[in-house]
């Protein structure tokens, strides 16, 4: 919220070295992604610290992302999992989803699943679609959480209204199966699309699954009218 803007590189770069913690975020970004400037992680560590020792949750964030995957940095998840852990106590939605992976997968912290689940939920709440996605997986496989199919639907639903191709996927098997919802399969193939034009392979065979079924289905009507059509013909003959 409130975030600042500059009229050009020079006055971020002039904002960022007064001590702007904004700025020094932003500076940071321009040089992680290179927009307007060359490509420097190393450069854009540089920055995000700076913010980010001024308790700035963005750019302690983008320095726990810099642990996490090694950019400018060697790849260090305990490091990672305390920035992001600053993050997320500042209710920073990604550092939140972020330490929740870490939870989930064990690296930087003791692998807890329970600590992953309240991570994913602040986030979720928050509207982070990832986080969303991740928590409806746990409630459908009745994981640390009680399972529970209709909350699982609440949050496939938020998180592929937001494109997130495997929950639109979920979403579609669970309006195919009846878990968590009335069953409808004209809504299982609309969520299979969605997802399966994302690339999501696992979609698409469901979608191929349900079409080669329909052919299938069709299929008696289908020999058994040529064969009606044959006999009227000869009727028609005699």
């Amino acid at each position: 919220m409130n975030r600042q803007t500059w009229q050009n590189f020079e006055d971020l770069r002039k904002a960022a070295e007064q001590g702007g913690t904004q700025a020094q975020c932003h500076l940071g970004v321009c040089y992680q992604t290179g927009q307007g400037v060359q490509q420097d992680y190393q450069e854009a560590v540089k920055w995000f610290r700076k913010a980010a020792e001024q308790n700035d949750s963005v750019a302690q964030c983008y320095l726990g992302f810099c642990y996490q995957a090694g950019l400018g940095v060697p790849q260090e998840y305990g490091q990672a999992a305390k920035w992001f852990r600053e993050a997320a106590e500042q209710n920073d939605p990604a550092a939140q989803f972020n330490l929740g992976v870490l939870y989930e997968t064990g690296q930087g912290v003791p692998q807890n699943y329970a600590e992953a689940v309240k991570w994913y939920h602040a986030a979720a709440e928050q509207g982070e679609p990832q986080a969303q996605f991740n928590l409806g997986v746990f409630y459908e496989q009745g994981h640390v959480v009680p399972q529970n199919f209709e909350e699982a639907v609440k949050w496939y639903r938020l998180a592929a209204e937001q494109e997130v191709a495997p929950a639109q996927c979920n979403l579609g098997l669970c309006y195919q199966t009846g878990r968590g919802v009335e069953q409808n399969t004209q809504e299982a193939v609309k969520w299979f699309i969605r997802a399966a034009r994302q690339g999501d392979k696992t979609a698409q065979h469901n979608l191929g699954v349900h079409y080669a079924t329909s052919e299938e289905a069709y299929a008696p009507e289908a020999r058994e009218a040529p064969e009606a059509a044959s006999e009227e013909a000869s009727e028609e003959v005699d």
